[in-house]
């Protein structure tokens, strides 16, 4: 009798593994596809939602197709907003159904410009669709309750029927607090919330003295928001969201607990009613109470919602800025380039850039061949804490060299201008006297230019 060979330590770990993957295959229907996707890693939150409907995985294809059924039904059974057709009177019924030619109350409903139809073949109602869809997993049914909360809210808050008039006159600083200003290096408009002007204890009480201002500025909070919502294009190719750019500098103690209520309110608004329409919350000069605060809204806020906040200290504003904004786009008062009205550079001409290592000094030479123009310059450096002069050399060893900004410390951006009468060369030295490295922009621009003297003549 022979005995049998006992099997390898390998033969009876692969085994077990063999048989679960046999399971599993025996598990499907009868060879149907499954509707998981078949890459864990690939999972529907990774999506950024810009994809044509083409490129979607079969899963989002699927959510997608739930949710335009769900709110294909609600839209013509008459109960999106919580009212059915069935619950109405019965006198109510028929006068619905005498009118034969008359459409559904709800047919022509809409958010932010788009139709909610799905019938209706708007280009944008997909996408509006695949924002809530992205709120939430993209479970058709979570997103279709969050779609009746947000209608619900709408109509409750009127907010389809703000007229654009401001609480506040026109002349008053509060009034100046939240704007609209350029756009960030893929388009998204910069949506800029302005709290320092509250340092004013004048001003933070005519903006949150009592309940009803506060209520007051919430609802301007609301109208901003849809100013800027509307500004953006719900189809292939187009900007889908904005970023929003809180300042909190020179916020002061008297005014952050009426502050908090103001942001927290700001932020979950975003988030329950307006989903995946804000790429960024970026945090301006962070005071030490808002870390706290910070801490107690993540507890209120989806995962999803979390990873889109940026905390800048005031040293790390500009370089946090720069990371979404072009310099050119990029206001003067946060580091950059652009200024209001501004009649000598625009947002198409680009700005070029040089680094300065630490302990040493650079020399940014800019050639002038011709004589009778006028050269204009912008220049600024990120951190600042750098030494700066100006000067041109002309070509000619018998002239004279022209000191046009003396030599001292940089604290913030500079705009000059020199009339060439001769070819040579301007000359902008930066020295860095720290040990961290400098990163230096700056651009120029040449035009035409007829002496005063010529006048005169």
């Amino acid at each position: 009798m022979t005995r049998k060979p006992k099997p390898s330590a390998a033969a009876v770990v692969q085994t077990p593994r063999k048989e679960a993957e046999a399971g599993e295959e025996a598990n499907c229907d009868d060879g149907k596809p499954s509707d998981r996707p078949k890459e864990r890693g690939n999972n529907v939150n990774n999506n950024d939602g810009t994809k044509p409907v083409t490129e979607w995985k079969l899963a989002r294809k699927k959510a997608l197709l739930q949710f335009r059924c769900k709110l294909e039904d609600a839209i013509r059974g008459d109960y999106l907003l919580g009212r059915s057709y069935r619950s109405l009177s019965r006198s109510s019924r028929e006068n619905m159904n005498n009118v034969s030619s008359q459409q559904p109350p709800l047919w022509d409903i809409a958010l932010w410009g788009v139709p909610l139809l799905p019938s209706k073949g708007h280009e944008g109602t997909d996408h509006v669709l695949t924002n809530f869809l992205k709120a939430r997993d993209y479970k058709a049914g979570e997103a279709f309750e969050m779609l009746q909360e947000t209608l619900r809210w709408r109509r409750q808050h009127m907010v389809d029927e703000i007229t654009g008039e401001l609480p506040f006159g026109p002349d008053e600083p509060v009034s100046q607090m939240m704007y609209v200003r350029s756009v960030d290096r893929d388009g998204r408009p910069l949506c800029y919330h302005v709290y320092g002007m509250l340092e004013d204890r004048e001003a933070y009480k005519r903006a949150l003295g009592t309940k009803e201002r506060v209520e007051e500025f919430k609802r301007w909070v609301v109208q901003l928001m849809e100013k800027v919502v509307r500004r953006l294009s719900f189809k292939d190719g187009g900007v889908h969201s904005l970023i929003q750019i809180t300042d909190l500098k020179n916020m002061q103690s008297h005014s952050a607990k009426e502050m908090r209520g103001v942001l927290r309110s700001t932020f979950l608004t975003v988030q329950d009613h307006y989903p995946e329409l804000v790429h960024r919350h970026i945090i301006l000069n962070v005071p030490l109470w808002f870390y706290t605060f910070h801490l107690l809204l993540l507890r209120l806020l989806r995962q999803s919602d979390k990873r889109k906040f940026i905390l800048a200290r005031p040293a790390k504003v500009t370089k946090t800025l720069l990371k979404f904004i072009n310099p050119e786009d990029l206001p003067v008062e946060y580091g950059g380039l652009l200024r209001e009205n501004d009649e000598e550079f625009s947002t198409l001409d680009k700005v070029s850039e040089v680094f300065v290592r630490g302990n040493t000094t650079k020399s940014i030479r800019i050639p002038i061949a011709e004589a009778g123009a006028t050269v204009v310059w912008d220049v600024t450096v990120v951190g600042y804490d750098v030494s700066y002069k100006e000067e041109f050399v002309p070509d000619d060893e018998g002239s004279y060299k022209v000191l046009l900004h003396m030599s001292k410390k940089l604290s913030k951006s500079v705009r000059n201008s020199y009339y060439i009468n001769e070819p040579g060369d301007l000359v902008i030295t930066v020295r860095n006297p720290t040990f961290k490295k400098k990163r230096v922009l700056y651009r120029t621009k040449f035009k035409p230019t007829v002496p005063m003297y010529v006048f005169f003549k």
